[in-house]
C-alpha cells in the first residue's frame, strides 16, 4: 500500500535549508547551487549577512540574515546549533503547552 506521495512530492515537501545531497539551497519552490568549495560558501554567507545588516539600504535588505545564516550552517557547527534550535523553537511556539 502506498501513501500517494512519489519522490519528487517528498522532495517539494522540504520548505528551506540546504539539501546535503545535492547541495542546493532550497527556499521555498526554489533551488539555488551552491558551490562546492568551502570557502566560496562561506565567504558567500558572511557577505549575505554584512549585506543584511545594512538591510535599511535600497537593495539590501534584512531578508538576507537569515538565508547566511542557513549558508553558513552548512559548514559552521555553531551556526548549524543555532539554525536548530531556532527552528525547534519556531515549530514548538505553534503548539498548545499540552501537546
Amino acid at each position: 500500500m502506498t501513501d500517494g506521495k512519489n519522490n519528487t512530492d517528498k522532495k517539494r515537501e522540504k520548505r528551506f535549508g540546504i539539501d546535503h545531497a545535492t547541495g542546493e539551497l532550497i527556499l521555498g519552490s526554489w533551488r539555488i547551487p551552491l558551490p562546492r568549495s568551502r570557502i566560496a560558501r562561506m565567504a558567500i554567507g558572511l557577505l549575505l549577512i554584512i549585506c543584511g545588516l545594512l538591510g535599511f539600504l535600497p537593495i539590501l535588505g534584512f531578508w538576507m540574515l537569515p538565508l547566511g545564516f542557513i549558508v553558513l550552517s552548512h559548514d559552521l557547527p555553531i551556526a548549524r546549533r543555532w539554525r536548530r534550535r531556532l527552528s525547534l523553537w519556531w515549530h514548538r511556539r505553534g503548539r498548545p503547552a499540552g501537546n
